[in-house]
């Protein structure tokens, strides 16, 4: 097995950790805090139907086997990227650059 060869800074950040000198930022609080933000972020309580040609329903089951999960929840988080501003129509930003 080969090692990877490490500077001086990272061998001091590894032998660092390795001897117990890190401690963990995370109090009880955060922990909850993000604990129930994820919670939020994935619940499910909604149901919607749309309809989409064939074509694209199978390129998104395509994708989502590449991906290994399943093409509803590639649906749903295409959906909440969006909306959360993750992800962004580029040709409604080029249409809007050529109206001003």
């Amino acid at each position: 097995m080969s090692r990877v060869k490490l500077d001086q800074e990272e061998q001091d950040i590894l032998d660092a950790f390795e001897s117990g000198e890190f401690e963990s930022a995370l109090t009880e609080e955060r922990k909850s805090y993000l604990a129930q933000a994820a919670e939020e972020t994935f619940k499910k309580d909604k149901r919607i139907n749309i309809r989409i040609s064939s074509r694209d329903l199978s390129a998104l089951q395509r994708r989502a086997l590449e991906e290994g999960l399943p093409y509803q929840t590639l649906v749903a988080s295409i959906l909440h990227k969006y909306v959360s501003g993750g992800l962004r129509d580029i040709t409604a930003n080029k249409a809007l650059h050529r109206t001003r």
